[in-house]
């Protein structure tokens, strides 16, 4: 990836975390939105970053529990 896709990819990291620990499901968008005051280029890499990453574990979380249905 280049330096905008590492980095939007990075905060978004931590923007779920924070999300997270805060309970706060808007944070993500408020964080893009003060990006996007400066760079619309990383506003939308960091977006990206955030709903893959969310996908991701929403799916895992989907296969754990498909997964543990299977075992009972």
């Amino acid at each position: 990836m280049g330096i905008t896709e590492d980095l939007a990819d990075k905060l978004a990291q931590d923007v779920i975390a924070a999300m997270e620990k805060l309970g706060d499901d808007r944070l993500p968008d408020e964080v893009a939105d003060v990006i996007g005051a400066t760079s619309p280029t990383t506003e939308e890499a960091f977006r990206t970053a955030v709903r893959v990453r969310i996908a991701e574990q929403r799916a895992r979380k989907f296969l754990a529990s498909k997964l543990g249905e299977e075992e009972a």
